[in-house]
């Protein structure tokens, strides 16, 4: 699918910092939009409603798959995620720039989708920080971190599906590496046609 737009799409363990990677990248320019996921799962303290994410029943989301009002959804864990269409398509008809959040599975269905869309893996530097990041959570059981480090091994095994990787270790690195995929690609001549035309066009 071709937009005037960019999409970029960016994945991670549960625990790798993409929330907090973002938060700072979005600091930097007017011109990007966080696309809102919706979920089945409860809010963590602190999470706003239409903010973070769109909190909703189980109910609610299926009828909303079965509406084929999702870009892209993914069951992970016992809860379901997902990407509402509409408003990601009116984004990039309109030249933004639109990052989406989503979970491995779903973006293997985005990529299949937005052939031209940009892809970035957050990862940690290694397993054990991304325990230890879990626990200092202090909002899963032990059951539930269990859970979420076996899903990020077989995570881990599809990095090579995505165009870049990012290594969060260091915040301030992680985010300016970020953001230098983000403007690289937009300087892509495959991005700039209309520009090239319109400077090109009288020579």
């Amino acid at each position: 699918m071709n937009n005037d737009g960019m999409l970029v799409v960016l994945s991670g363990p549960s625990g790798s910092g993409k929330d907090t990677v973002l938060s700072e990248v979005y600091k930097t320019s007017d011109d990007l939009v966080q696309s809102i996921s919706m979920t089945t799962r409860s809010p963590r303290d602190g999470e706003v409603d239409g903010v973070d994410y769109y909190f909703v029943s189980e109910e609610y989301f299926l009828n909303a798959i079965d509406d084929g009002r999702m870009l892209e959804y993914a069951k992970y864990g016992t809860n379901y995620y997902g990407t509402p269409k509409e408003p990601v398509d009116n984004w990039l008809r309109s030249g933004k720039t639109v990052i989406l959040k989503i979970e491995v599975q779903g973006a293997e269905n985005i990529k299949k989708l937005y052939s031209d869309c940009v892809s970035i893996f957050i990862t940690p530097p290694s397993l054990s920080v991304l325990e230890k990041r879990l626990r200092l959570r202090g909002t899963e059981q032990e059951e539930d971190i269990v859970r979420r480090l076996n899903t990020a091994c077989d995570e881990l095994q599809k990095i090579k599906y995505y165009d870049y990787v990012v290594i969060n270790d260091a915040l301030v690195n992680a985010v300016e590496e970020v953001k230098s995929i983000i403007l690289a690609e937009k300087l892509k001549v495959s991005r700039r046609k209309n520009i090239i035309s319109e400077v090109t066009k009288n020579v």
